[in-house]
């Protein structure tokens, strides 16, 4: 374009290639700012998911202590009184050998007499 046979814009030919330039670095910010967010939301998301897999956990435990301070809040209730759990001799009642106690006091001595006769016999 020379200025003497064509009319040129006062800003030279250039201009029209440097504003395809500027929008083309534009478009390419533009681009790699929305692939930062995608990163950066994926990101976010997956702290999201954590501390929600982490607030369930949390939940849980709690609900297992309410849990055992309500069984010890139950348990504290019960009388103190020991001759609920006591045989009448005064022995300790365990819950695995149906109420009688387990010292060798109450055992029969005749088993122990039989071991004792098959041994001499033998």
């Amino acid at each position: 374009c020379s200025r003497g046979k064509v009319l040129c814009p006062p800003w030279g030919p250039e201009l029209p290639r440097q504003q395809e330039a500027s929008r083309a670095q534009i478009l390419d910010k533009a681009t790699e700012y929305i692939q930062y967010m995608r990163r950066k939301n994926h990101t976010h998301q997956q702290d999201i998911d954590d501390l929600k897999r982490q607030n369930a956990l949390l939940e849980q435990q709690v609900r297992a202590l309410e849990k055992a301070r309500a069984s010890a809040q139950l348990q504290a209730s019960y009388p103190a009184d020991n001759s609920l759990y006591t045989n009448p001799k005064g022995s300790a009642i365990s819950a695995f050998d149906g109420g009688s106690d387990s010292s060798s006091d109450s055992e029969p001595d005749e088993p122990q007499n039989r071991k004792k006769l098959r041994m001499e016999a033998s």
